[in-house]
């Protein structure tokens, strides 16, 4: 029996009561996280709080009834690909536009007033440079235990525009051993770098600069690369939080499974824009370590031979426990991750 119609043998009164579990789960998850990370936040985290006292309770109730409204509407369905992509780019967004407005003189749209550049590598690099400010690592590892390496399909706000670049080749790519090993170098490289400025006394602004320039060669990657070759090859091949993330990502028990119903038909792989699901990892049936439990891969699988596994949870479960999870986390980085 095809995955499609498996699905349509699930009985539809059973489909409404997970789906509304799910929501449910989705809006005390999201109004538990945001509600803790208010009371002990040494500062106003929520922005609503820093224009009106106590209106944050507002903010966190909207936020956990979108998270809500997300869920339902992705729950039940099979292709979430363009859903995912469309609230990633949302999230994305209002990050940066935060962070512009902020720049620009409206500093109630800060954090914390005292400044990162937003390149990924920063969240490695900078606390080694600075010897403080540890907030996004253990924000980064907090996820990463959550939802494994999901941080980049759905929660990196830089990412979202290396996904935007890769479709615009229709049919997804592949990237050669070769890419592994410069990926790999400048994992290594970053930590270095940053004990070395630190080191030899570089200043703040120099390190900025370095910064900078490592963030604007990873958009001319987007731009010229990505676009070309189908795969997201900012996030797969030079960004070093994604090996982080790929690498901590083993300790959550998620993952995609290749069932036996697989036929070696290559549509998962002409999906995929993470490098993970070459031909030869598809033989093996298990899917390369750039995975990042985006999804998209199972829309594709005609047969059904794809899913989410999360110890002994059928896929339909794991997918759903999966959704709920990275949804909550999405409304809640809405509300809180600003610089």
């Amino acid at each position: 029996m095809s995955g499609r119609g498996s699905s349509a043998a699930v009985h539809p009164a059973r489909v409404a009561q997970s789906k509304w579990a799910a929501a449910l789960a989705t809006f005390l998850l999201t109004t538990g996280i945001l509600s803790l990370a208010r009371w002990k936040a040494p500062f106003p985290i929520l922005l609503a709080d820093r224009f009106l006292p106590l209106s944050g309770w507002i903010q966190i109730l909207l936020l956990a009834i979108y998270g809500v409204f997300l869920i339902t509407k992705i729950a039940d369905r099979r292709d979430t690909a363009g859903i995912r992509l469309r609230i990633w780019l949302f999230f994305s967004i209002v990050f940066f536009t935060q962070f512009i407005l902020g720049v620009a003189g409206f500093e109630k749209l800060l954090m914390t007033g005292r400044l990162h550049v937003p390149v990924p590598a920063v969240v490695i690099a900078g606390p080694i440079f600075r010897g403080e400010r540890f907030f996004m690592p253990i924000l980064f590892v907090s996820t990463i235990v959550l939802v494994g390496p999901a941080w980049c399909s759905h929660l990196c706000y830089i990412g979202a525009w290396d996904g935007l670049a890769s479709i615009a080749r229709r049919r997804g790519g592949s990237l050669s051993s070769g890419w592994t090993w410069l990926r790999f170098t400048i994992f290594a490289a970053t930590p270095v770098t940053a004990v070395l400025l630190r080191f030899f006394g570089v200043s703040g602004s120099s390190a900025v600069i370095i910064a900078v320039g490592f963030g604007v060669l990873g958009l001319a990657v987007m731009a010229g690369l990505s676009t070309r070759r189908g795969v997201m090859v900012h996030c797969t091949a030079i960004c070093p939080l994604g090996v982080a993330s790929n690498l901590l990502g083993k300790v959550s028990p998620f993952r995609i499974r290749i069932g036996p119903s697989c036929t070696d038909c290559g549509l998962c792989t002409a999906s995929c824009r993470y490098n993970a699901l070459s031909a030869q990892r598809i033989t093996k049936r298990r899917p390369g370590y750039t995975c990042t439990l985006c999804g998209d891969c199972i829309a594709s699988c005609e047969t059904g031979a794809l899913g989410y596994t999360i110890f002994r949870a059928s896929p339909p479960v794991s997918r759903l426990i999966f959704l709920t999870l990275v949804v909550s986390l999405h409304a809640v980085f809405l509300g809180v991750a600003r610089i």
